[in-house]
């Protein structure tokens, strides 16, 4: 396992606000069925990982199946409790219950994997989009429906667009109004995962642009989970390798794939095709 260059990623840090998300040697260790009730078998998700991330950065998280980085990603979002370790939200602990899960879902949004099932199938994209605004209580009628209109136009969406069913879009229109639905409450980061592979290449591409974009133009944070290096390579600032729960490489994305210090790393990189 190589070591991540801890003083040269937070060397030119010390003087900003805490991260908007920051993990410290966080343990997520999960029961499994088999064993006994006195001698449970258990299984580590996610063991002893720390990484943070702030407004304006890219964070790729990537790793094959079952290497921890949806359960990461569900960590980040304050939805998986964790075994050991702290979780800090701008430098303050979790403290759970109703308020401040509600005050998190405006720091943190999610776009998820495959948008034909994130979204309602009976709702219209209006209400879909104006669903959020609602349930934290944000503005009125005129105005709710005024921000849903410019959520629309940020992903590149016509207003049209509106009335329309989530089967009469196309797959990347799906996940563009899942875009636009986790742009809503204005978070700082937005933790997407895996929000490509369900897409074709080309429409692949245009995601990825998209999100790129949102990021210059919002100054948002993105954790970017995938299992694809050339994708995480596209977008991220940095990257994080996961294998078997714990992360094994952790340093900027020119340097991972300038000069990868991790065997499993440099496999992920051999076995990455050269298409997005």
């Amino acid at each position: 396992m190589s070591s991540p260059d801890s003083a040269s990623l937070n060397s030119d840090r010390r003087d900003q606000p805490p991260p908007t998300i920051e993990l410290r040697d966080v343990r997520v260790v999960h029961r499994l069925r088999s064993g006994s009730i006195f001698r449970p078998d258990t299984i580590s998700a996610v063991d002893g990982v720390s990484v943070s991330v702030r407004r304006g950065e890219v964070l790729g998280v990537v790793g094959e199946s079952g290497s921890g980085k949806s359960t990461l990603a569900r960590v980040m979002t304050g939805l998986q409790p964790v075994t050991e370790g702290l979780v800090l939200y701008d430098g303050e602990g979790f403290a759970g219950g109703r308020t401040a899960r509600r005050e998190l879902g405006r720091k943190v949004s999610v776009v998820f994997q495959d948008p034909s099932t994130a979204l309602n199938p009976r709702l219209p994209v209006r209400e879909t989009l104006v669903d959020p605004l609602r349930v934290h209580g944000i503005g009125s009628d005129a105005s709710r429906l005024s921000r849903v209109r410019e959520l629309l136009h940020l992903v590149g969406l016509p207003q049209s667009a509106l009335e329309v069913m989530p089967r009469q879009l196309s797959g990347g229109q799906r996940q563009r109004v899942a875009i636009a639905r986790a742009l809503a409450l204005e978070p700082e980061i937005i933790i997407a995962d895996e929000p490509t592979s369900a897409l074709d290449v080309s429409v692949r591409a245009q995601v990825l642009n998209l999100l790129t974009d949102l990021k210059q133009e919002l100054g948002l944070g993105l954790v970017f989970i995938s299992h694809d290096m050339s994708t995480v390579r596209f977008i991220s600032d940095s990257i994080i390798v996961m294998h078997r729960g714990k992360v094994v490489e952790h340093d900027t994305t020119d340097r991972i794939f300038a000069g990868a210090q991790d065997e499993y790393t440099r496999a992920l990189l051999a076995a990455a095709p050269s298409l997005l």
